[in-house]
């Protein structure tokens, strides 16, 4: 069983490529460029600037390249290495899930060039997940890299679902929440997005840069205050001075909202989703003669009731049919105190493996991006042996729970799952067999 859930993982991952995405939603014919429903003719632009964001940023941009040639020129920003740079774009290797120093000159990079942009040009923005942290330029010059650092590092540590940790980073920012947009306006502008966020809340996507914000100052104050990042003197880990201060006074800026002008020549495209991934691997568990539900009820919960609610749901199905297959999609949640190594999908699957020891079932959780928290994994699976395996290695499940150093377990069980960075981010997929 083992073998056949890592069998869907890849072949999820290989329906839901990059190239395939624009293949069947991008082209480019007579100088006129096709995305989704929009055609621009590029002929008719004094000027053509791409600008690429996130995990995704250089696959996107060789994915645009096989539709339309090399004839772009702009700037990508990403987390991700490139394995060689493209004539006539600037690139810049930013953090994550922390910006570096080179995401801060990602940001003013792109500001300085899209500020170049007049009516007569038409700005391409290639966005995918990751983009929060590899291009980033605080709203107050007072605030240093590190206090950025420290913002992310505790909303992140305090167990912050995403679209909470991205209302507060739009609202720190010159690039996101629509800001980007603002400074590229009046230039015709259209987003092709690769989303590794949920399909309703598309400006969560690399915290929004060209997008309007739904989220407001007032949830900033909200959210800092649910979880008590305002500096005390019993809080082991808050905003440092100058974030706090902005809070302190109440003195966030409104990020654009939906009337803004910078919207009224800009179009969103998304080409590809956690659905499409989630969807490819339910057609391959059918074939392979499985009973498959989806269930994406967790999505950014904590990673223990997540896992209760599938191993009870997948109880269920396992009531109806003999082999039975349970997917869900989206991310889970951890709040890390003095963590180890590992993830959020390796410690769900640790989780898992105590709730399912003489178990006929197998859990797999794993990451679109190929890398899960601070490891070199993209996740791990677990079954019904693994609780007792670990033990006969003297290695201690729980302990490993607590210490949040779930890898070291998995790699010395030959169980943690290695892909390396896919160059695509769709969130994450976890696939529950029963049989």
């Amino acid at each position: 069983m083992n073998e056949i859930a890592r069998h869907i993982f890849d072949h999820a991952l290989r329906e839901s490529s990059v190239s395939a995405a624009f293949s069947g939603h991008v082209s480019c014919e007579r100088g006129v460029l096709r995305i989704c429903e929009d055609l621009h003719d590029l002929n008719s632009y004094s000027r053509v600037f791409v600008i690429s964001l996130g995990k995704a940023a250089h696959t996107m941009l060789m994915a645009l390249h096989e539709q339309t040639g090399e004839r772009f020129e702009g700037i990508v920003a990403s987390p991700v290495a490139a394995e060689f740079q493209v004539r006539g774009f600037r690139y810049f290797q930013g953090g994550h899930p922390l910006p570096n120093a080179e995401s801060i000159r990602a940001a003013e990079a792109m500001l300085k060039s899209v500020d170049t942009l007049n009516e007569s040009c038409l700005a391409v923005f290639l966005i995918s997940g990751g983009g929060s942290a590899c291009a980033e330029k605080p709203i107050e010059d007072e605030i240093t890299l590190e206090e950025l650092i420290a913002t992310y590092r505790a909303l992140v540590h305090a167990g912050a679902p995403i679209g909470e940790i991205n209302a507060i980073r739009k609202h720190l920012s010159r690039t996101k929440g629509g800001r980007l947009a603002r400074a590229a306006h009046p230039a015709q502008q259209v987003s092709i997005l690769i989303s590794d966020v949920p399909d309703d809340t598309p400006d969560a996507l690399a915290s929004g840069p060209t997008m309007p914000d739904s989220t407001t100052v007032d949830d900033c104050y909200d959210i800092a205050r649910k979880y008590g990042l305002i500096p005390t003197s019993e809080k082991r880990e808050a905003f440092l001075p100058n974030v706090a201060e902005l809070f302190e006074r109440r003195a966030l800026e409104e990020t654009p909202k939906s009337d803004d002008p910078a919207f009224i020549y800009s179009r969103w495209w998304t080409v590809l989703s956690n659905s499409v991934m989630l969807n490819a691997a339910k057609s391959e568990a059918e074939r392979q003669g499985f009973l498959v539900e989806i269930d994406n009820t967790c999505d950014d919960w904590d990673y223990r009731p997540a896992a209760d609610h599938l191993l009870a749901r997948l109880r269920e199905l396992r009531k109806k049919n003999d082999r039975v297959c349970l997917l869900s999609g989206g991310e889970v949640t951890v709040e890390v105190e003095n963590g180890g190594t590992g993830g959020r999908n390796q410690q769900f699957a640790l989780y898992c493996a105590d709730k399912i020891a003489g178990e006929t079932m197998c859990v797999l959780s794993a990451g679109s991006d190929g890398i899960d928290g601070n490891s070199t994994a993209a996740g791990a699976i677990v079954d019904g042996t693994t609780a007792k395996r670990a033990k006969a290695r003297g290695l201690d499940v729980e302990s490993c729970l607590r210490g949040f150093n779930a890898f070291p377990l998995f790699e010395a069980l030959g169980d943690s799952i290695r892909i390396g960075p896919t160059g695509n981010n769709l969130r994450d997929l976890r696939i529950l067999l029963a049989g």
